[in-house]
């Protein structure tokens, strides 16, 4: 009669196994995490970029559409009214998002030179900054009556002054 030796074998990882595999990962997720970061912040000034050329596009349209009031002054004349009917308060040029003043981690406004005022309105100069600087966005860009988008890494309170074409 022949004896079995009893086996003793686990079957599984070891402790430092699994410690070896979670450094890893660990290691992975350093690299990985600041591109992420820094493609998110990218699509965002892209995205900042695209609505302001969408804005100088509406307000051409707005300015050929409703002589008599010139350039529209707020985002909310851009943007629609949701009955369906355009008028100079809501032209329905924008989107909800865009005319709500924040899409894609950027802020949207008009700025105060050119001063958007009289009537009818000869100019305007639209404003995107990033809602948290070096979070959302690193970049403030701005776009004025002659349809040129500027960027610099400060604030802008002009077009033209400290900021380069884009």
């Amino acid at each position: 009669m022949k004896k079995h030796k009893k086996q003793n074998k686990k079957r599984g990882f070891s402790l430092i196994e699994l410690l070896i595999v979670v450094a890893i990962i660990l290691i992975i997720a350093a690299i990985a995490i600041p591109n992420l970061l820094r493609s998110r912040i990218a699509a965002n000034e892209a995205s900042a970029v695209g609505s302001l050329r969408t804005l100088n596009t509406a307000e051409i349209t707005y300015n050929t559409t409703y002589p008599n009031v010139g350039f529209a002054c707020t985002l909310g004349a851009l943007g629609g009214s949701g009955s369906g009917t355009a008028t100079s308060s809501a032209a329905g040029l924008i989107d909800a998002n865009l005319a709500s003043g924040v899409k894609s981690g950027y802020s949207f406004s008009f700025l105060s030179t050119p001063a958007c005022s009289g009537t009818p309105a000869a100019a305007y100069g639209t404003y995107a900054s990033p809602v948290t600087a070096g979070t959302t966005g690193q970049r403030y860009f701005c776009s004025d009556s002659s349809g040129v988008i500027q960027y610099n890494t400060g604030t802008i309170s002009t077009c033209g002054t400290n900021t380069t074409p884009i």
